[in-house]
């Protein structure tokens, strides 16, 4: 009898839950039966229906719903699923009291490096929990913070990264940078996140200080925030403000990042294989990172991209300079980018990985 596996998470969004979804679907073809639990209707629903998954069409909507965890705990008894893998923390807190006696493996998700701490009684509704059986971390920099804490159990900590499918970036051409008020045959320097203090953005503005004046680089910020005063002050007083593109949410990013020379994660800190990298490597695009642990698989310095530390505008500026003076090492390095997406993170590790995590969890 293949392993039976209830899967909660949200699926709504199809580009940001695209990896997790492709790896449940990679499951389900290598013989797994796979129920999924999340929100109707859903854009991968088609997909999942197509290759055997069963959706249920139920996600909890709070923390501590007592409706949602009568409903799951209903359909973990009657299915008897021997793993249930929660991937939110409203699917995992209600889930976990879900399962309380029952007879089945709980396996939590993590991305983010940081937040769990053994003083935190909070956590013990999660990742901390006695029942949790196993903790998938998407790299090693989330593996080794909760590794650290008190009374944790390390066995349980298992490090799968989540990788992509080179399939997905085929049908992404290069947009015409005029079209966004960027001039012809200058060099860009992309950046794509919402503005939050952990991405680092004020160094990556920093940098253009520490630029030699009248170079044709233009930096591109696609995300909300960047109109928040004091980022507007960094840029109003940049030597080249005339050469910093503000485009807010766009729905043509991936566009963009393969039209752009060089993307930028100027990360502070909790980034675990950020996705917007993956991204643009996948695009060919060379990619400049910052040294945080959560993305040192990411890119190896020198060949499929550069390393620089954080909280350092000169060195983002000296990676940036180094790119721009030498078209065909920046070329090179976007194909071996390329190439390591193909190869070191590519979707079907990630679910040939997490096979063999279930069938060692159901022994």
């Amino acid at each position: 009898m293949p392993i039976k596996i209830l899967i909660v998470s949200d699926y709504r969004d199809p580009v940001s839950t695209r990896p997790e979804a492709h790896a449940i679907i990679g499951l389900a073809k290598r013989g797994l039966d796979i129920h999924v639990m999340t929100f109707e209707n859903t854009p991968y629903q088609q997909q999942f229906e197509k290759v055997g998954i069963t959706i249920i069409p139920f996600h909890p909507e709070k923390k501590f719903d007592i409706k949602a965890i009568r409903f799951m705990r209903k359909m973990i008894k009657e299915e008897g699923y021997q793993i249930a893998h929660f991937f939110n923390s409203r699917a995992s807190i209600n889930g976990i009291q879900a399962t309380r006696g029952l007879d089945v493996k709980i396996v939590l998700y993590r991305g983010f490096a940081g937040h769990v701490h053994w003083y935190d009684p909070t956590n013990y509704l999660k990742y901390l929990h006695p029942r949790v059986s196993k903790i998938m971390c998407i790299a090693k920099a989330p593996a080794d913070h909760i590794r650290a804490q008190r009374f944790f159990n390390p066995d349980k900590l298992e490090v799968i990264h989540k990788g992509h499918d080179p399939a997905w970036y085929e049908g992404y051409g290069p947009i015409d940078v005029q079209e966004i008020g960027i001039p012809k045959d200058v060099f860009t320097v992309v950046h794509v996140s919402n503005v939050r203090p952990m991405k680092g953005i004020p160094y990556l503005l920093k940098s253009s200080y520490y630029l030699p004046k009248g170079l044709p680089i233009h930096y591109i910020f696609i995300g909300k925030g960047m109109d928040d005063p004091e980022l507007q002050k960094l840029i109003n007083e940049s030597p080249y403000k005339e050469n910093i593109h503000c485009l807010g949410f766009r729905k043509d990013v991936l566009n963009i990042v393969k039209a752009s020379n060089t993307f930028c994660l100027s990360s502070l800190w909790g980034e675990s294989i950020n996705k917007a990298t993956i991204e643009a490597m996948s695009l060919g695009t060379t990619p400049i990172i910052t040294d945080i642990a959560g993305n040192k698989i990411l890119v190896e310095h020198g060949k499929s991209g550069l390393v620089v530390p954080t909280k350092d505008p000169k060195a983002i500026a000296d990676a940036i300079l180094k790119l721009y003076q030498n078209p065909k090492l920046n070329e090179q390095m976007g194909i071996n980018a390329k190439h390591r997406m193909q190869t070191v993170l590519h979707i079907d590790k990630t679910v040939e990985k997490m096979k063999i995590m279930y069938e060692k969890l159901v022994g």
